[in-house]
């Protein structure tokens, strides 16, 4: 049975996780990942979205699986320059705000500069303003303080700042030595990882794919449309997402999380049930969950008309879209059940 490798995984992991790739952006972390799957020897192909699909020959060809990974993350946006040189901002996705209030980031041009700056509060101190501690944390109520000479908004344009530039925020990467993961972006990134680890331990020990089967790194799923566009001969589908863990769901940060039904509605019942016994028969620690207010690619396939069997699976998140952690047990479970799912 594989096993995590932490070297390998902390190695890959800050690897992909310091790439900035929002939304939009993420053509730099799918170059990373690309590098990776070219020097494994595995065919692959940069889609037209910008999503990168991997082909894998199987034992048997009378049906065609895939799964799945979102290299993209939350991020922002530049709306305006404001009069004082700050930036207004836009989401990209839905990051908590409030939790993006001191956060250090960085701005990319459109012809390549970047610079750095900190997201901050209308009303940053409370030594000047009164509704300093009690204002909104809402996007509109965000700035960008850039770090440097600027005093109006022709400043900033001088700079090649415009309207629609990229902000990236801080993913304050760590890996503590008690096995937490604690980061922005472990959604998804961490699946990210964990297939990439998958394909890296297949090639090692020379394993066969159970059947022919696609692997994507999606682009687009944090605005929902990221697996939208995955070959429409696939049969299953599972892909690799986070879990959730708060209120009454049943997941948590040390178990692989197998989601019967999302905000879509519920999970291909006998492909879920495959992946419980799967998860059951060979001790993996797992849940079964609902998640209220949540959607994957499973999702944005079936959208698109791709005619699948749908489930998900993914470690544990706590904090999710905010200031994320999850730990190795709960990733190595997840990495243990989508190898038996694909292979021999």
């Amino acid at each position: 049975m594989i096993e995590l490798n932490r070297e390998e995984f902390n190695t890959l992991s800050k690897e992909i996780f310091t790439c900035d790739s929002p939304t939009g952006y993420t053509q730099n972390v799918i170059k990373i990942i690309e590098n990776h799957i070219k020097d494994l020897g595995f065919d692959y192909k940069i889609l037209n979205n910008g999503a990168l699909e991997v082909s894998i020959s199987g034992e048997n060809h009378y049906k065609v699986v895939a799964t799945s990974a979102h290299c993209d993350t939350l991020g922002l946006m530049v709306r305006s320059i404001k009069s004082d040189g700050t930036l207004a901002l836009t989401k990209l996705g839905g990051p908590i705000t409030p939790t993006l209030d001191s956060e250090y980031c960085r701005i990319y041009t459109r012809d390549n500069r970047v610079y750095q700056g900190t997201i901050l509060s209308t009303s940053p101190s409370v030594h000047v303003y009164n509704d300093a501690n009690n204002k909104s944390r809402d996007i509109d109520s965000l700035v960008v303080r850039l770090d440097e000479v600027v005093k109006n908004k022709e400043d900033v344009l001088k700079l090649g700042i415009q309207n629609g530039d990229i902000v990236c925020y801080d993913p304050k990467f760590e890996i503590t030595k008690t096995g937490f993961l604690k980061t922005r972006f472990i959604d998804d990134k961490v699946s990210v990882v964990v297939i990439l680890l998958l394909l890296k331990y297949v090639k090692k020990h020379n394993l066969t794919f159970k059947y022919d089967t696609k692997i994507y790194f999606v682009v687009y799923e944090e605005v929902g449309h990221g697996a939208s566009m995955i070959d429409h001969n696939i049969d299953e589908f599972v892909t690799l997402d986070m879990g959730c863990v708060g209120l009454d769901l049943a997941g948590n940060e040390f178990a692989v999380s197998i989601c019967a039904k999302d905000s879509g509605g519920p999970y291909d019942y006998e492909l879920t049930t495959r992946l419980i016994n799967l998860a059951k028969d060979n001790n993996i620690n797992y849940t079964i969950d609902i998640f209220p207010f949540y959607g994957s690619d499973v999702g944005a396939a079936s959208r698109a008309g791709v005619d699948i069997k749908g489930a998900l699976i993914g470690t544990g998140v706590s904090a999710s879209h905010g200031m994320e952690r999850t730990h190795v047990d709960g990733i190595e479970n997840t990495l243990k059940l989508i190898y038996l799912y694909l292979i021999k």
